[in-house]
Order: structure tokens, then sequence, then C-alpha cells
């Protein structure tokens, strides 16, 4: 298995696809062992995409310390040192995307461009829903608050004339989560995204951005990335249907994504 050994941690990481590399970012809880994933998605049909387990995730080191949203960003470029890339294009993808916000303000020569996924600068510009404080339900608790948070359209009133519908979401979300999770990493993880705050730092990201966002979200909202993009001069800011999840709920926003990543590469 392909592990990097940065000078802090060892990483587990995996590439696949084919063409100019991207680095994919991946969101909370993310571990690469839970399929299908985003090496499953439209990006990898048009360019070799590297993603890693963070800090405290799925095959990565789980250091006996409090994390922080500067040693996520350090983790990344210690990745790119390890791989011999100096600049690489970056997708961040929720928590990814607040990663990849530190990334580009601690290591700008390191981002030649940068799409940020339903995500939050946290601060002046909003946080994103604060998972640290439902850590705590039991499974299904948590998933059902989640699944609501995420997707604004699951109101008590679809729920109740959606019933299998719901049912599926909520089984689908309380499997995902693996028996052998380290339980302490993720919650780390939990408490470094709640402290995130890059708002007062945003015009300091000078590489071009995209910033696409989920019209139902209620997770990363719509005026959190507006927020993002009013602050950052080199941004475009798209909404697609859906809500935390639109990257799968609407079929336009991959090709959106590849084409602009495309157009910025050329």
């Amino acid at each position: 298995m392909p592990f990097a050994h940065t000078p802090r941690l060892k990483l587990y990481y995996e590439r696949g696809g084919e063409g100019q590399s991207v680095l994919f970012i991946s969101g909370t809880g993310g571990d690469l062992r839970n399929k299908p994933n985003q090496f499953n998605s439209p990006l990898t049909k048009n360019f070799e995409l590297i993603s890693y387990d963070q800090r405290g995730l799925g095959q990565s080191d789980n250091p006996d310390t409090a994390f922080t949203m500067a040693q996520y960003a350090d983790d990344a470029a210690a990745l790119l040192d390890e791989l011999g890339i100096d600049r690489i294009p970056v997708v961040g993808v929720s928590f990814g995307g607040m990663v990849a916000q530190e990334l580009i303000l601690r290591h700008p020569n390191r981002v030649s461009c940068a799409v940020l996924a339903c995500t939050s600068s946290g601060g002046e510009g909003g946080g994103s829903y604060p998972l640290h404080e439902i850590a705590h339900l039991d499974p299904l608790e948590r998933a059902t608050t989640h699944l609501q948070a995420a997707d604004l359209r699951h109101t008590k009133a679809w729920i109740k004339a959606n019933p299998d519908a719901w049912q599926k979401r909520v089984n689908l979300a309380v499997n995902n989560v693996r028996d052998d999770r380290d339980e302490l990493g993720a919650l780390k993880q939990l408490h470094a995204r709640a402290s995130h705050d890059t708002f007062a730092r945003l015009a300091g990201i000078q590489c071009p951005l995209l910033l696409v966002g989920g019209e139902f979200d209620g997770v990363a909202p719509m005026k959190n990335m507006q927020h993002l993009a009013d602050n950052i001069i080199d941004s475009e800011l798209k909404f697609f249907q859906g809500g935390h999840m639109f990257l799968i709920q609407d079929k336009n926003a991959y090709p959106y994504i590849v084409q602009w990543l495309k157009g910025s590469l050329s």
C-alpha cells in the first residue's frame, strides 16, 4: 500500500486516472477504504487524481496530540514534498475545502488553482454546521440530524411523505461509518474544524478559484459560499441543485468543475 513518510507522520494515499495531476482533499471523516469515493468520480476520467487519508483517519497515522487546521494544511504540503510535486491544482470538498484554504494561505506557491466545494471560511464569513456538537449522539440520531442539515429539503413533511427514501438514506449514512474507524481521530478532526477561521486572511488567496455549492445545503449554506466569493479576488461562484451532496445530486456539477479546471490549466 502507498504510504508517504512525512517528517511528522505517515499518510496513506492513492493515485488514479490519467492526465494532469490534481490533489483531492476530502471532507469530514474521509476514509479511502469507503467505496465508492472520489476515485469513482468523473475527475479520474480527465485527470490523475491524488488523494489521501487525513491525519487521524483511515490508514494514516493518528498523532497523540490535538489537531489544528494548520497541521492539516502542512500535511498536504508534506505529501506533495514526498511525491516530488512542486505545484498542483487542488479540489477541496467540505472540510477539505477548509484545509485547502489553509494550504493556499500557508503554502501559496504549491497551489496553481483550486476548487472549493460546499465549504466555509469560519469567522465573520460563517462557520459550517457544528458537527462537533452532535458527535455524542447515538449513530442513528447523529445520522438523521446530519442528513437534515445536509439537505434543507429534508423537512418533517418531506420525511413523512417519503418514508422509504428517507430510511434508505439514514441506513446508508449509518452504515457508511466503518466499525474500525478511529473515533478519537475523527473527534479531533471535528474539534479542529470547529476552530477553522480564514475570513480575515481571504484576500491573501491569489490563485484562480472556483467556488461551488448546493442550493439546499445547510452544512455550508449559500451565504457562507457568497462570503468566500466576496472576499477572494480571483474567484467564480456557482450553485447547483442539491444539498451538501450536490456533487452527486446534480449531474452538471462535475462536468462544470472539469471544464473549469481544464480552462484554468490551459
